[in-house]
């Protein structure tokens, strides 16, 4: 477990340095969030206006469907860093090297988690600039930053493992599109689930992007609903324990297949 731990701390190091190096990232990954954010917000406030919508604004109501859905996409960019390192030969060092293929998994984690907390701080303060008002305040932001990094954790995983599967951007972007869109769009993110298809709303309660969406909301309101809140931070907790350990195997395939 010590040999895990600094093994991960270097790794962290190394992810934190390339990521310091190319700041420019985080800025190019807050554009697409921005459209959301300013264009949807206003074109889209008057949604607020159809009845069962709840939420107060709709920039209120938007500001945490944002963070969440930047996680999405971002940590489903993740393993482009897996496959960049196996195109120059990096991966087949380490893992011919003592490292711990656990904390190399969690590097990557940890990784996405910086970025993660970045870029949702980020948007909330646009948020803020824009209009938005949450009630929660500071303990609903930290909430919504912990079902965001949790997201990320679980998504970054799956992304990571399957770059070891395909070993190909092309795949791996094929892969994250089937996947983020579907998810963001079965989910409250940019709508009320009132309004939504009754298929919607039963698909959406096994959505760990809904999940992350409810429990932001919750804890930014005036009344938190926090068995609501817990249960659904339980449920990523636990995704991302068993996307890690998913991810960590996929290491396994790598290296028969090379």
């Amino acid at each position: 477990m010590t040999t895990m731990v600094t093994h991960t701390g270097y790794l962290i190091a190394r992810a934190l340095r390339a990521l310091l190096r190319q700041p420019v990232f985080i800025v190019i990954t807050l554009v697409q969030p921005m459209i959301w954010l300013l264009l949807f917000g206003q074109l889209f406030k008057r949604v607020v206006e159809i009845p069962g919508f709840t939420g107060g604004s709709y920039i209120d109501f938007l500001t945490p469907g944002v963070v969440v859905m930047t996680v999405l996409f971002s940590a489903g960019w993740a393993g482009m860093a897996f496959i960049e390192d196996m195109d120059r030969g990096v991966m087949d060092r380490m893992l011919s090297s003592p490292v711990s293929r656990a904390a190399l998994m969690a590097a990557g984690s940890a990784d996405a988690a910086v970025s993660t907390i970045v870029q949702s701080i980020i948007i909330v303060l646009v948020g803020l600039a824009v209009g938005a008002s949450f009630s929660g305040g500071v303990l609903g932001v930290l909430i919504m930053l912990l079902a965001a990094v949790l997201l990320a954790v679980a998504f970054s995983s799956l992304s990571n493992g399957v770059a070891l599967l395909v070993r190909t951007r092309e795949s791996l972007i094929g892969f994250s599109m089937m996947l983020t869109l579907p998810l963001s769009f079965l989910s409250s993110a940019m709508m009320a689930k009132e309004t939504s298809p009754e298929w919607v709303r039963t698909v959406s309660g096994f959505n760990p992007v809904d999940w992350a969406v409810v429990a932001s909301r919750s804890a930014l309101s005036a009344d938190p609903d926090w068995g609501a809140i817990l249960s659904r931070l339980g449920g990523l907790l636990a995704v991302a324990l068993i996307m890690g350990w998913l991810a960590t195997r996929a290491f396994r395939s790598y290296q028969r297949s090379v």
